[in-house]
């Protein structure tokens, strides 16, 4: 199999995995046992060729928050849940956006400074993603019970915001544990039972977290020399893949939670994870 090959292969993992709670970082591991082990900045890159998917998908509402900050929007004008706010409404919105993000950035650079990361093995990444079904379903049997309860609630807490910051931090520590998925039920557990305003506030948040983790990498890379040894080409074919099949992938979920529950993905973690651990004692 050529580089080129591989690499484009590997985008389009990333891309079908990033936004499904299955856990990109854990598919791509695995993969490259088979494709080849890439550079931290590679994997990084692909990640925000996915994000760029998102990019693309939430622009009005991108733009919206811009106008609100800006004081040239008008009430209802841009908003991202489907119901008229204002723009302090909006600001809001962005204010906890913005502290997610610092949690993230702040949790990200102190797992950094500690060295604190689990072995690119199998077995970790298979008890993740068994453990990561469970918190799924329970999640959303819990939000769903709180939602009969006091009624859907699509609104963004500052609880909601921090622990969502946290469960980022979470998610890059733990391969196999689904940045996408640790976000989003955090946000069902602590009080927004409305599953397109969680998934939304949890893409939303992602957009600046893996721009930074990029330039930060990228930097790195740069930095130490590197960024000479960087197959770029391959870097190219496999972020225009993640981007590509990333923004159906994201298309397909935001349609498919309107009407269906997480269920089939917990399912999908749980063979998985079983699967891999089958697999490992055999030497596979």
């Amino acid at each position: 199999m050529t580089d080129l090959l591989a690499a484009l292969l590997l985008g389009i993992i990333e891309g079908i995995t990033e936004f499904l709670p299955i856990s990109s970082t854990g598919h791509l591991l695995i993969a490259q046992h088979w494709l080849g082990r890439r550079s931290d900045l590679f994997n990084i890159a692909i990640q925000a060729g996915a994000i760029l998917a998102v990019v693309l998908i939430y622009r009005q509402r991108l733009w919206g928050l811009v106008m609100a900050f800006a004081g040239r929007d008008k009430p209802g004008a841009y908003d991202p849940l489907g119901v008229d706010i204002t723009p302090a409404q909006w600001r809001g919105y962005a204010y906890k956006l913005a502290a997610a993000f610092g949690v993230t950035a702040a949790g990200g650079l102190l797992v950094k400074a500690l060295g604190w990361e689990l072995p690119e093995t199998v077995t970790p990444i298979a008890w993740a993603l068994i453990l990561g079904g469970v918190w799924m379903v329970a999640a959303e049997q819990l939000a769903a019970r709180r939602a009969a309860v006091l009624g859907e609630r699509q609104h963004i807490t500052w609880l909601v915001a921090v622990l969502v910051g946290i469960a980022q931090v979470a998610a890059g520590v733990f391969p196999g544990t689904s940045r996408s998925g640790a976000t989003i039920f955090v946000a069902l557990l602590a009080g927004t039972t409305n599953r397109a305003a969680a998934t939304e506030f949890a893409f939303l948040v992602g957009i600046p977290t893996m721009f930074a983790a990029t330039a930060y990498e990228l930097a790195h890379v740069i930095g130490n020399g590197e960024a000479a040894h960087e197959d770029w080409s391959a870097l190219a074919v496999a972020f225009v893949a993640s981007a590509i099949t990333a923004f159906v992938a994201v298309k397909w979920l935001l349609r498919y939670i309107q009407s269906h529950r997480f269920t089939a993905f917990a399912v999908y973690r749980f063979v998985l994870g079983a699967a891999l651990l089958w697999l490992v004692p055999t030497g596979s």
